[in-house]
């Protein structure tokens, strides 16, 4: 009888070595399926001792460490407090940059007050590859069930009275972001940070002061004077940073003069004061609610990571992976040798983008201080050339290194949100550049065609009868805005309504009423989706899948015929940004193909290998065919072309082929409206790929008066390499005529 309890206790033991469990708590058999073998009859398992083992062992490969806590012994958990025995375990498992853990149960030796268990764990890391270690745990016997009695050496044997763990790294230089052209945008360098201190500045050297500093920081004098005199006199105010190499070339002329500071410094440096700022994005320490996942991925706790843009969207790449040493401390916090593992560095990668530097600077010189977004794409590529929000913002700011970082509060606090990306997280009304995408609607529903026609007079009724207001024209608003203006004006010459019209000329001379008949029309005749889901075909209502922070916006469904005609015109709750507008713009210029709008050209490893390089990627095509989308390509060149036309006074005398539309937005600010202008050039130049341009000018006005006119601009900068034109409210180019403009 003895004899044959000693068989089964070896067979027991056997099976249990034989079997093991995963990070999911899925037994294993080696050579098996995955599933334990049927028991054998007549053989008895350990009851329980095995079963709270390996539920502590799957607690710990969830990280569950509450879990875990509660199955250790009552002397256990007096001698350690449940957030210490977290904090432990974390701390450990971020130290070795534990990916996942992986456990076997070896044996299981169950005596009369307590059990003996052996166990391999393996701690898969990101820097030091598989941690292996094998360990010995006494279960013991509290109030009929089984408790492990823990102390810390259950992390890793080593540990074992009262050691822990810490790791070394050896900070290394982050990757470069360069422009389309090679130009630097940020590097590490040396730099120097430039500020003044306004009770100092001598009256008779302000002048050449602000000039100087105009030269290195990029800032006008009348900003540079704005911001300092915005402080207390007596107080350092951060101006902006410049190279070591141009602030020597300058120093000469800056030494005699008063009131300014320049403190050298070597660190990360955007240049320019931030090219294209929201879009690069800026570097932050880690944060309480990030700190383990970023250690996990192999970071140090006192590392700098990208917070936003192509600086978040590519930390693996420009951070690449530091060197680092596992090592044990001593409880009198010495290192204890020889380490326990080591991790060589893997350097970074630097990223080309697509964006071009000199267009992005003088685009953003373009919007000339008003608030809003520019978005240049390659028409037939996707590329992005530029990408403007406005205001930017300075990230040198953001780097601790630099004696500015007082900068960063004002930024922070600043109600025109600098850091918010209007050109990809905007979300706002289109207002009548909708009315490209209502027209392919109404064209593909077969209700209308390119001959259907509509008097467009100053009032639209047709809501009347279902209980509805009259809606208005905006020749009606003009002729409002006119009289308001001169008193003495009659209706007889204010602006007149449009008249009868094609469904092409409606879209040329932005007819409203001739819309809101085309979204009442299609509702009642049970087609009332047909415009969202025209928008949904040309991108609106998802996300286009650039590689930063973007909006996927909101194209909502009529629900009545109120809805269907707001809808129609791109306004109640149609909410796009003005990327979505370019990409779907740019795919109407070139023949119906949507590109997905992308930044990176290129991302090149230390040795100068190109691990990728831009290739145009189709996200889908126009739900329109070749016929209709012709009608409304040459009614969008009309749009310009034509007398008529809605944006022929400011842009009928550009030297180039383009196309567009014009769009005024409700803002829920009345005399406020978004101003927006979407289209594209059509010049086939093999020096010169063609072009998508957005403008979208925040609460200022007309379309047609200010979101053109930078269009204009852009498409000058672009073929010419300059501005040519001032715009209808500056003296000249750069110098604004009025603080506040008023329509012409």
């Amino acid at each position: 009888m003895k004899h044959s309890r000693v068989l089964i206790f070896v067979a027991t033991l056997i099976l249990l070595a034989a079997c093991g469990r995963s990070a999911d708590g899925a037994a294993t058999v080696p050579g098996g399926t995955g599933n334990l073998p049927t028991p054998v009859v007549g053989i008895t398992r350990a009851p329980k001792a095995d079963a709270i083992l390996q539920t502590y062992l799957d607690a710990y490969a969830a990280e569950d460490f509450a879990a875990m806590y509660a199955l250790i012994t009552e002397a256990g958990q007096a001698n350690t407090t449940q957030e210490a025995f977290t904090d432990m375990y974390m701390n450990s498992l971020d130290s070795m940059s534990v990916k996942t853990i992986e456990y076997s149960i070896l044996s299981v030796q169950v005596n009369a007050n307590d059990a003996q268990a052996a166990y391999r764990l393996v701690y898969h890391t990101t820097l030091f590859g598989g941690i292996a270690r094998d360990f010995n745990v006494t279960l013991a016997s509290e109030g009929g069930d089984w408790r492990v009695q823990w102390d810390r050496s259950l992390i890793l044997p080593e540990m074992a009275g009262g050691n822990t763990l810490t790791t070394n790294y050896a900070v290394h230089a982050r990757g470069s972001i360069y422009d389309r052209n090679g130009n630097p945008i940020v590097n590490e360098t040396y730099a120097v940070a430039l500020a003044l201190v306004p009770a100092e500045i001598v009256n008779e050297q302000e002048g050449s002061l602000m000039e100087i500093l105009w030269r290195l920081t990029g800032l006008r004098p009348d900003t540079i004077r704005a911001i300092y005199q915005s402080y207390p006199a007596d107080q350092y105010v951060p101006i902006g940073e410049t190279t070591a190499a141009d602030y020597r070339v300058y120093h000469g002329a800056l030494a005699p003069l008063l009131g300014w500071r320049g403190t050298e410094y070597t660190a990360r440096y955007y240049y320019d004061g931030g090219i294209a700022s929201q879009t690069v994005g800026y570097l932050g320490y880690l944060e309480t609610d990030d700190i383990h996942d970023y250690r996990r991925r192999g970071y140090s706790r006192g590392a700098l990571v990208g917070r936003a843009g192509i600086e978040k969207w590519g930390e693996d790449i420009l951070h690449g992976r530091e060197s680092a040493t596992l090592l044990l401390l001593g409880t009198d916090g010495k290192v204890i040798y020889p380490a326990l593992a080591t991790a060589p560095e893997q350097p970074a990668s630097n990223i080309t983008l697509t964006i071009d530097a000199d267009l992005q600077k003088q685009a953003e010189a373009a919007m000339d201080g008003m608030q809003g977004a520019i978005v240049v794409l390659e028409r037939d590529t996707g590329r992005v050339l530029a990408l403007v929000s406005s205001p930017g913002y300075n990230p040198n700011f953001f780097v601790p290194d630099n004696l500015n970082t007082g900068g960063r509060t004002i930024i922070l606090n600043d109600t025109n949100q600098p850091l918010y990306n209007r050109a990809t997280q905007g979300a706002y009304p289109l207002g009548s550049v909708f009315k490209v995408i209502t027209t392919a609607a109404a064209l593909e529903s077969g209700q209308f065609t390119r001959e259907s026609t509509y008097d467009c007079q100053y009032d639209f009724t047709e809501l009347v009868p279902l209980g509805g207001n009259i809606l208005h024209d905006w020749t009606w608003e003009h002729c409002q805005n006119e009289m308001l203006t001169d008193p003495e004006e009659t209706l007889s010459t204010c602006t007149q309504p449009s008249g009868m019209l094609t469904l092409p000329e409606g879209l040329m001379r932005s007819c409203n009423p001739w819309f809101w008949h085309i979204g009442l029309g299609l509702y009642n005749a049970g087609m009332g989706d047909n415009i969202s889901d025209m928008a949904r075909g040309f991108g609106l209502g998802s996300e286009t899948g650039i590689q930063i922070e973007e909006s996927a916006g909101n194209i909502p469904n009529p629900g009545d015929g109120q809805q269907a005609t707001n809808i129609a015109v791109g306004q109640g709750d149609v909410l796009v940004s003005p990327l979505q507008v370019a990409d779907f713009m740019a795919a109407v210029g070139n023949g119906g193909t949507l590109y997905r709008p992308q930044l990176v050209e290129k991302i090149t490893a230390a040795d100068g290998t190109v691990t990728f390089s831009f290739q145009p990627e189709v996200r889908g095509t126009l739900p329109v065919s070749e016929a209709n989308l012709a009608i409304i390509q040459d009614a969008l060149h009309e749009v310009v072309t034509n007398r008529r036309g809605t944006a022929w006074l400011r842009l009928n005398s550009l030297p180039y082929a383009v196309s567009g539309k014009t769009g005024t937005a409700e803002s829920g600010i009345p005399g406020y409206p978004h101003a927006w202008f979407a289209g594209y050039t059509s010049e086939n130049r093999p020096d010169k790929p063609d072009i998508a341009i957005v403008v979208f000018v925040y609460q200022k006005g007309e379309g047609s008066d200010y979101a053109a006119p930078v269009f204009r601009r852009i498409v000058e900068i672009y073929f010419s390499g300059h501005p040519q034109t001032p715009y209808w409210f500056e003296e000249s180019i750069g110098v604004t005529e009025t603080p506040t403009p008023t329509n012409p």
